[in-house]
């Protein structure tokens, strides 16, 4: 892998990771148009790492503030978001452990990866559309909260999305976008961390080089930059511009892999 390559997968991951439009899928469309080889899970690693940078880096004061609080006695608002985070992070958690194997290999064929993209397109499109937008972050419920972890779930097939799938359960609860961002990517950071220490047992210290660290910093800088991005342009904008980027993507990776069938 080179420099550059390293470069544009970190930018991929960056962007795809909290924007509704699938990293996982992206980071198998790219190499595949381009003619790439897969990267491998040293790679993996770091992009984990820059997307776990991101999140933490955006949101250490309310982390610090859900952590701080959330063991304590005391009833506080920060500490009913800890165990519904708690809550919400066990379904993703249980079958990103369970289909790992099949979310590595036949989950990753282009022509699902083009079906998903399409379908959760729609599913967005149709339900922040007739959807009411009366909760924020502070009146989400445990039900919200179960409900959303479960989306998650769905999360392993490349092409769903998880910042995707996650928002749309928000919004099917009533959440309004910029609370469904906001409470999918708290939920991203277990998720995130989670999925650095599974593959972390890949990583030899030999191999954490230029290209490694281009990884590392470029997602990190991008998904940075993509959780102020969207949490601003949610509080006044549909998610129109990501269903129809979703479709139209989709669209050609369909025809591409039939074409090349």
């Amino acid at each position: 892998m080179t420099v550059l390559q390293a470069l544009v997968l970190g930018i991929v991951q960056g962007l795809g990771e909290f924007l509704p439009i699938s990293s996982s899928a992206h980071l198998v469309l790219v190499p595949w148009a381009l003619g790439w080889q897969y990267a491998g899970l040293t790679f993996d690693v770091a992009l984990h790492m820059g997307t776990l940078v991101a999140v933490v880096a955006y949101f250490w004061r309310d982390w610090f503030a859900i952590l701080d609080r959330g063991l304590r006695r005391r009833e506080t608002r920060e500490k009913t978001l800890f165990w519904y985070l708690v809550a919400a992070t066990v379904p993703g958690a249980a079958f990103g452990y369970i289909f790992e194997e099949q979310a590595e290999t036949v989950f990753r064929t282009p022509l699902l990866i083009g079906i998903m993209l399409v379908v959760m397109g729609i599913v967005l499109y149709l339900v922040d559309s007739k959807a009411s937008s009366c909760k924020d972050v502070d009146r989400i419920t445990l039900g919200d909260s179960i409900l959303v972890g479960i989306s998650q779930a769905f999360a392993i097939i490349p092409g769903v999305s998880r910042s995707g799938v996650t928002m749309t359960a928000g919004r099917f609860r009533g959440m309004t976008r910029e609370a469904a961002a906001r409470f999918s990517f708290l939920l991203s950071t277990p998720i995130i961390i989670g999925a650095g220490i599974v593959k972390l047992k890949d990583l030899a210290p030999g191999e954490i080089n230029v290209v490694f660290l281009t990884g590392v910093i470029s997602s990190a800088v991008v998904g940075f930059l993509s959780i102020k991005f969207l949490l601003k342009y949610l509080a006044e904008r549909s998610f129109a511009i990501f269903v129809w980027y979703r479709l139209v993507i989709g669209v050609a990776v369909i025809i591409l892999a039939l074409v090349r069938t």
